[in-house]
């Protein structure tokens, strides 16, 4: 047995050794999970908690992701609740996304079941029409919406009180014409700020999820006390594409709005795509808890000639991009939860600031 895996392992540094390197897949070693450098001492909670509580600093404008732009069509209405509000988007004649309160004006039916006649939406109890412009009569106001081509925002000023924006705070992005978009969305019992610290602790990533990552290093953090006004980690990480090839990237993840976490890859394949992950605060449950939405956005770009044919598979891809997404926040959703049940409880790790981190049930800091 000894011998054969000595022979088996020589193989594998030949094969290693000679595998060229401008090839995106790279091979990778055998591993067994356990044996790997522990994170524990780099992950300080400090840290982390720290980056947390200065992007919830930072200014949303009041907008909030509400959906895959594919699913706000002109031919049916969807239906979405945010931060307690129940409300509806639709496209107009000409395309443009049209939102508002999702309860009828006359006896409170659910708009979100009517029909889109022309530009309007019509309730299915009673005929009214609901235009894009509004009903003043009947105290029906549109909510201001935003199609980013990937996304459907809405603003809604009264939930986080800020001076408004006329557009979101968007990331950089690759051009959406060259693109592969793919949108995964899970909800679950949390808060907005608890999918946020699980993005910020990018330590976690190898350990908890060896299945899609592998070889992963911070090379920088940001310090604690941070003044610079733009939190910044730094990763070493190969993504996995199989049990023995991976892609090696460099990746940063940064956070431009309180409930958006982005990771942009800066070196090695796909150079400027990003994976952006977006908290939306639903509602407050039966059992008096937050429920969030993590909608989750892939903007991939590739300067490879085959990427073309990428693009061109993209109707067959995005469910592979979406399964992959959806296993690791099932994981990380967990997590998250996780944090929520411990600050309710209080029972938090004294070692962290989170431990005594102001709570809402709304969503909201």
């Amino acid at each position: 047995m000894g011998e054969r895996r000595t022979v088996r392992r020589a193989a594998e540094r030949t094969v290693t050794a000679r595998w060229p390197e401008r090839w995106p897949l790279q091979p990778l070693p055998r591993q067994r999970w356990g044996r790997g450098r522990p994170t524990v001492g780099q992950a300080d909670p400090a840290v982390i908690e720290a980056a947390v509580k200065r992007a919830q600093a930072r200014p949303s404008g009041n907008w909030f992701v509400a959906a895959d732009s594919r699913l706000v069509r002109r031919d049916r209405p969807y239906g979405l609740r945010i931060a307690g509000r129940e409300l509806v988007a639709w496209r107009d004649a000409e395309g443009e996304v049209a939102a508002g309160p999702g309860v009828c004006p006359h006896l409170g039916a659910p708009l979100s079941e009517g029909r889109i006649v022309g530009d309007r939406l019509v309730c299915r109890w009673h005929g009214l029409a609901v235009p894009a412009a509004g009903l003043p009569g009947w105290n029906w106001c549109p909510v201001p919406a935003y199609d980013d081509g990937v996304l459907v925002w809405v603003r809604l000023d009264g939930v986080d009180g800020e001076p408004p924006t006329p557009r979101p705070v968007l990331p950089a992005r690759p051009a959406l014409d060259g693109a592969l978009t793919a949108v995964t969305r899970l909800d679950g019992t949390c808060e907005p700020v608890d999918v946020v610290a699980n993005r910020l602790d990018p330590w976690h990533g190898a350990w908890f999820h060896p299945y899609s990552f592998s070889r992963l290093r911070v090379v920088r953090a940001p310090a604690q006390d941070a003044t610079d006004g733009r939190d910044r980690f730094v990763v070493d990480v190969t993504f996995r594409a199989g049990p023995r090839l991976g892609v090696p990237v460099t990746a940063e993840f940064t956070c431009p709005e309180p409930r958006t976490v982005v990771m942009r890859i800066v070196e090695g394949e796909g150079v400027g795509s990003v994976v952006e992950t977006h908290a939306t605060p639903l509602a407050v449950g039966p059992d008096g808890r937050q429920r969030t939405a993590v909608i989750e956005a892939v903007v991939a770009d590739s300067a490879r000639s085959g990427f073309a044919v990428a693009r061109a598979l993209a109707p067959a891809l995005r469910p592979l991009v979406r399964r992959a997404a959806t296993r690791l926040w099932r994981d990380d959703l967990a997590y998250a939860e996780r944090r929520y049940a411990l600050r309710r409880s209080g029972e938090f790790p004294p070692g962290s600031s989170a431990a005594g981190a102001p709570r809402s049930d709304d969503g909201h800091t």
